[in-house]
């Protein structure tokens, strides 16, 4: 066992379990937009409110899921907190040499600040959904009425766009960490990694867009 605590507590272990509970977080994320898409799919908000209910079906198991999902997107902000500090204090020290600009991307160069922004925006989807008392009473009314609102959907654009910033470069990282480093394997990890980050962000864009747009043209439906 202290074999296994030293491997994790390592350099490479980190990246490992960084790079599987990224993947994990990327799976919960498909599995959420094909949840949320249903109130676009079925506008009477029927069958986002029969799939909440079937979520709830599944009683103190929901729960737990819920605190595993907690704890998983946890580990992989704790790892990238840590990863960040070492990678910071070993260029301080001259062990690392600060890769060429040439070959960073946006998502690259921004994957501590795009992390930051979505743990922020999480609180906010908590508590306009999850700790909203009234969810539960009609999940698709309060989803509406809420993206119904500018503010509110701007926000969440702006969430969508930063998510699509983050995967762009985070897929292929995860990969990177789990070992998968090949010539001729990686240009297209790094164009799935774009396909997978651009068809997540809009699919997660579209539905506040929809509802907003919906009301300003007095058919919120």
């Amino acid at each position: 066992m202290s074999r296994i605590g030293n491997a994790l507590a390592s350099s490479v272990g980190k990246k490992i379990v960084m790079g599987l509970t990224g993947f994990l977080l990327v799976g919960f994320l498909v599995e959420h937009l094909h949840g949320n898409l249903k109130l676009i799919e079925d506008p009477s908000g029927r069958a986002f409110n029969e799939y909440v209910a079937f979520l709830q079906g599944f009683g103190p198991l929901l729960l737990v899921a819920e605190l595993g999902l907690a704890l998983l997107f946890l580990a992989h902000v704790y790892l990238a907190f840590r990863l960040t500090l070492e990678n910071l204090q070993a260029r301080r020290s001259g062990y690392v040499v600060r890769a060429r600009r040439g070959g960073s991307t946006t998502g690259s160069l921004t994957m501590f600040y795009s992390g930051a922004l979505i743990l922020a925006y999480l609180v906010k989807h908590l508590l306009d959904f999850r700790f909203d008392a009234r969810f539960f009473a009609d999940p698709a009314a309060l989803v509406k009425q809420t993206l119904a609102q500018p503010g509110h959907a701007l926000a969440y654009v702006g969430a969508a766009l930063v998510i699509g910033v983050h995967l762009s470069h985070g897929f292929r990282s995860a990969f990177q960490s789990l070992g998968v480093n090949h010539p001729g394997w990686n240009p297209l990890l790094a164009k799935l990694g774009m396909v997978v980050a651009f068809l997540l962000a809009t699919g997660f864009a579209a539905i506040p867009l929809y509802f907003m747009l919906s009301a300003s043209e007095g058919n919120p439906s």
